[in-house]
């Protein structure tokens, strides 16, 4: 059954309307979740991921705390990879740059760099979130509504972390097909904080360390939900949906991650321009490293799908928040950047192994599921 439902721009989500506007289609009314053992088996028979949404998980009191810990620990760190980040955006792009981030997770990473760009060398820029799927390609009628709106415009991509670089290929294949189909000469470079799996071109740093955003789901991203791309929902021209979480507005610490990071700007102002000269002197285009060493796992363990392997600290979180672990790999089981993953893992009673041979702090595997 086609559901007709409107699309929504700038009331969408959590965040100030100046922050970001969210080019989604509210699904909030008629998007029903799936159990996480029923989605994890739809998906291993071969329905994409984008037609279904996950349970949100609700992180446990002790959970959170580690969340906050974490966010205590990394926030000056993570406010340096913004600066790096933003002031290679600027020197790249200028005042014209509309920075685009990929929804969900890379939406608060676009917030602290349009907030730094501001703060820092006084310009204001607008700032998207739209939707990129894997295997289905970026949202073009979003990314259509943007170059309507800023024609001059040069658009940078924003996402959190890279993985083994399945996003960063599915958005180079979809630049590719914009300028074929409308015309559009857009910028395919993706700008991330944590590039562990060296394959973005624009990077705060290439260790894979926890950006805090990424021990919660969308308590901590405006409280919108995965994007979801299914034709039952999204009609011709319609953007792809999402699902406001209402329920989760006592929960929602969204605004206060955007604060917490963006106090710390004036502290590290040094600091950034020190560690831009350190990314500059050691800058390497991508290289692929990542998919290297998530190929030898794939042998090594005898894995048939590439995709159930999810590499890097952002990514395995992700595998224990919302799908079936199969195993964790850890690169060392005392690394104090695993704290979480280690929580999760032992509550969801998922074996820990200690694997060294990568170049990622940790791995997710996921399950393979057969009826």
């Amino acid at each position: 059954m086609r559901i007709t439902t409107q699309n929504r721009f700038t009331s969408m989500g959590s965040y100030p309307v100046d922050d970001v506007t969210f080019l989604l289609k509210d699904l909030s009314e008629v998007m029903i979740e799936k159990g996480t053992e029923d989605r994890e088996e739809a998906i291993q028979s071969g329905v994409h991921y984008s037609e279904m949404l996950p349970i949100e998980y609700q992180p446990s009191p002790e959970y959170m705390n580690l969340y906050h810990q974490s966010l205590n620990e990394y926030s000056s760190k993570l406010a340096v990879a913004v600066g790096v980040v933003a002031e290679q955006i600027a020197e790249s792009k200028g005042e014209q740059v509309v920075l685009v981030s990929l929804a969900r997770a890379g939406t608060p990473i676009g917030i602290l760099i349009k907030r730094y760009l501001s703060f820092a060398l006084g310009i204001s820029v607008p700032h998207y979130s739209v939707s990129i799927i894997r295997g289905r390609g970026i949202d073009t009628n979003a990314i259509s509504f943007i170059k309507n709106q800023h024609p001059e415009g040069k658009i940078q991509f924003v996402d959190g972390w890279t993985g083994k670089g399945a996003i960063t290929r599915e958005l180079n294949s979809s630049c590719k097909q914009i300028k074929d189909e409308y015309g559009f000469d857009i910028d395919e470079k993706l700008a991330v904080l944590a590039d562990p799996g060296y394959c973005a071109h624009i990077y705060g740093t290439r260790e894979d360390f926890l950006i805090p955003s990424a021990c919660l789901n969308s308590t901590v991203s405006g409280l919108i939900s995965r994007t979801v791309l299914n034709k039952d929902y999204i009609q011709e021209g319609d953007f792809h949906g999402a699902k406001y979480y209402s329920h989760l507005e006592n929960e929602d610490v969204s605004n206060d991650f955007i604060d917490r990071i963006v106090s710390e700007f004036p502290k590290v102002t040094q600091i950034i321009q020190d560690k831009l000269s350190c990314v500059k002197q050691s800058y390497s285009l991508p290289k692929w490293t990542g998919l290297d060493n998530v190929k030898k796992i794939q042998k090594e363990f005898g894995i048939e799908n590439v995709n159930m392997i999810k590499p890097g600290v952002g990514e395995t979180t992700r595998v224990l928040l919302r799908r079936v672990p199969w195993k964790i790999l850890v690169k060392d089981k005392n690394d104090e950047r695993l704290k979480h993953i280690i929580l999760l893992a032992e509550d969801r009673g998922v074996p820990i192994v200690e694997y060294q041979n990568m170049s990622y702090a940790c791995c997710g595997l996921i399950k393979t599921i057969r009826r």
